[in-house]
């Protein structure tokens, strides 16, 4: 059910919520406050997708904050989801206009879940500091989805216990199967790696910056030139792992697969897809605590020789 607030209130939203939970008491409690920031010409629906999806594992309130015309007369329109609009969760779409728009926090506040945790996540553009903006600084986990290798590396500068960005949590099986493998017999030492990938993939400088830190060794990034069918392949092509007599390679072969080549096993295949964003968010707010492996991975960009 979609209940349209035009020129609304945060009392009456509240108010809304009350007599929604009325007519559609879900089984599940609300697990956390999920505040989701975007911009009026993002593409809202298809983050509205993501949340509904994800929330089928972490039912929540959740607080959609759009930022419209900010010259625009102080206004705030507001449409509650519950039901199958909303997943397992109930979903509040607020449009911020005028002054409101650069104060979400003060209209959010109202409608956090108490003794909960919050959960931030900038659905497309985030700012440099996620933790020291008012709207971050409500979050004890914060989200980011950064678009450029730039944008990491400003996130890196601005990094804080509980930051995270959804290019981390694309490589997280990827990470499970490298190590897997770096685990076989012979125990060599790694000597330097070559991983290749896209060249405006996030996750394949990520995933670079992660050996480097781990393995404390030369990693150089290279940008793939495979067929027209390396769009179907997972986002990391491949990863050789140089050693003094048995180097590893893992390879996406196909989609949904990878080859691993470990000298003195058999070649395997595993399966690996690339994940959706609602799969990714929904990894994301399992983990609350801060993440040193993507704060360490965050120090290691600017060593990886591109």
């Amino acid at each position: 059910m979609i209940t349209p607030m035009p020129n609304t209130t945060t009392s009456k939203i509240s108010r809304g919520l009350v007599e929604a939970q009325e007519h559609y008491t879900l089984t599940t409690s609300r697990v956390l406050t999920l505040i989701v920031v975007v911009n009026a010409d993002d593409e809202v629906d298809a983050v509205l997708d993501s949340i509904r999806d994800a929330s089928h594992e972490h039912p929540s309130r959740v607080l959609v904050v759009i930022r419209g015309n900010r010259l625009a007369e102080p206004l705030l329109n507001a449409e509650l989801r519950v039901g199958g609009e909303a997943g397992a969760s109930e979903i509040v779409v607020m449009h911020l206009f005028g002054a409101l728009a650069d104060n979400a926090e003060s209209v959010v506040t109202p409608l956090l879940l108490p003794d909960t945790p919050i959960v931030v996540w900038w659905a497309t553009a985030a700012p440099p500091r996620p933790s020291q903006t008012p709207i971050g600084a409500l979050g004890q986990r914060r989200i980011t989805h950064a678009a450029e290798k730039e944008d990491l590396r400003t996130l890196s500068a601005g990094y804080a216990p509980g930051d995270t960005d959804m290019a981390w949590g694309e490589i997280t099986q990827w990470r499970g199967i490298v190590a897997s493998s770096l685990d076989r017999l012979p125990h060599e030492p790694v000597q330097r790696v070559e991983i290749s990938g896209p060249a405006d993939s996030l996750a394949v400088d990520l995933a670079a910056a992660w050996l480097l830190d781990r393995l404390a060794v030369p990693v150089k990034r290279i940008v793939s030139d495979d067929n027209d069918d390396s769009s179907e392949k997972f986002t990391i092509h491949s990863v050789h792992f140089f050693r003094e007599t048995s180097d590893i390679m893992i390879e996406a072969t196909e989609e949904g697969s990878v080859r691993v080549n470990v000298p003195g096993s058999p070649e395997s295949m595993v399966a690996l897809n690339t994940r959706s964003r609602a799969e990714i968010l929904s990894e994301e707010l399992r983990h609350l605590d801060a993440d040193k492996a993507y704060a360490h991975t965050l120090r290691g960009l600017q060593q990886v020789d591109y």
